[in-house]
């Protein structure tokens, strides 16, 4: 495959059908999204027999625990991923909404027209599911999509790209507005990035590695977030239970996102109540637990944290906890090691929590509440392109309006200037 000549045609035909979708109604749009629903129920088991298909070669080529739990496209997950898909149908359609409509004393009005970005090029790895979320939510706010998935996904992602086609074909809309890139060669993605004339802006999801890549080399705009080093604070004024439960959650629920907690700072005031019970579990689940010096002292048979480890996302079942004399040292922490990704504070104290949520510069920031909600679908987003750690264009969940502009729009009625 001559991987130039066959970027150039998935960008020109992304082109073209950006601007169908551009002038596609609500009805239009929401009839693809329902024929495409439809097409995955009704090819459910060939899409999870394609990812067995994924996940066998991803064992036997060593990918981590992390990645092959990304990979896995459980019958949960399906239902989930299905289940986003019918949230995003529902939202209300961002395209062709004015706001701030207002006269000027010549007589004209002027406001602001919400309008799609144009075409979109994703760049992700191992989750199948980020496939249909990125075609959604294109498709939803009237952009085309060009969507290039990991080599360890590359069955699924055509599984699932036959439905993109066949509920695309069935709503009269172009099957190019959602293209799905075939190839596994590394070279496809140096073409989507350097090319502003197919492509409006990037949008990479993965590992750091990736994200670092695709930034530094792109010609196009790129929405992005390096890591997920995020953190819980309990606060001395925490209700332990709370604590407890939210701080457990926040690490267990699931290891390899981005939105798991990988720092547990503690307010030394409340150490000896919440510390011993909440060690006592991570090791029952297999957490491995790294201290600082005030922590180990407190827990038998923890290791110790060292300087990489404040500003480790492990993206596994590792914990680094360290003991703080207060707000100001917790914030001070974060301000040093956070990726700006999500933390959180747990504390019964309204002052102190509104502080942390004015102080703490995160794209999400919590009170008693888990890290693990920092998520589109959570959020009532129906799905996200990804969690923006940038603070220009889009920040944090990237849903519909992030996936949209604004044009300048004037109103008159034979007005000119004088």
């Amino acid at each position: 495959m001559d991987i130039q000549q066959y970027m150039a045609t998935v960008g020109e035909q992304a082109r073209g059908a950006s601007r169908a979708m551009a002038r596609a109604t609500a009805g239009d749009k929401n009839a693809a999204l329902s024929a495409i629903a439809g097409a995955l129920r009704a090819h459910r088991s060939a899409i999870l027999d394609a990812n067995q298909r994924d996940l066998a070669r991803g064992r036997d080529s060593g990918l981590d625990a992390a990645l092959l739990d990304r990979l896995e496209l459980t019958p949960e997950r399906f239902d989930g991923m299905v289940e986003g898909l019918e949230q995003v149908i529902a939202l209300a359609d961002p395209v062709g909404g004015i706001t701030d409509l207002n006269y000027r004393p010549s007589g004209i009005q002027v406001g602001k027209m919400r309008v799609p970005l144009g075409v979109i090029g994703i760049i992700y790895e191992s989750r199948p599911n980020v496939t249909i979320d990125a075609a959604a939510l294109c498709l939803k706010s009237g952009n085309a999509a060009i969507l290039r998935g990991g080599s360890e996904a590359i069955d699924s992602n055509q599984a699932i790209a036959e439905c993109l086609r066949i509920g695309l074909r069935e709503a009269g809309l172009p099957e190019t507005a959602v293209q799905v890139i075939e190839t596994t060669d590394r070279a496809a993605v140096g073409e989507l990035i350097t090319h502003p004339e197919w492509v409006d802006v990037i949008v990479p999801r993965g590992g750091k590695g990736l994200i670092e890549r695709i930034s530094n080399d792109a010609r196009v705009p790129v929405i992005k977030h390096l890591d997920g080093n995020c953190h819980v604070y309990i606060d001395a004024q925490a209700d332990a239970g709370k604590a407890i439960k939210v701080a457990y959650n926040a690490k267990t629920q699931r290891y390899g996102t981005c939105n798991t907690m990988e720092t547990l700072l503690v307010h030394a005031g409340i150490a000896e109540r919440v510390l011993p019970e909440l060690a006592a579990q991570y090791q029952a689940a297999g957490v491995e637990l790294r201290g600082c010096e005030r922590s180990r002292a407190l827990l038998d048979g923890i290791g110790e944290a060292t300087e990489t480890d404040w500003a480790e996302e492990y993206l596994a079942p590792v914990l680094a906890i360290k003991l703080v004399d207060g707000l100001d040292e917790a914030l001070e922490h974060i301000h040093r090691y956070s990726s700006g990704h999500t933390e959180s504070i747990i504390t019964e104290n309204y002052t102190l929590a509104r502080r942390f949520l004015a102080e703490v510069d995160s794209s999400s920031v919590m009170v008693n509440a888990s890290t693990r909600f920092a998520d589109g679908f959570e959020y009532g987003l129906g799905a996200e392109i990804g969690i923006s750690t940038d603070k220009l264009h889009a920040r944090g969940p990237v849903g519909l309006e992030g996936l949209t502009g604004q044009k300048w729009v004037v109103l008159g009625d034979g007005h000119v200037r004088t």
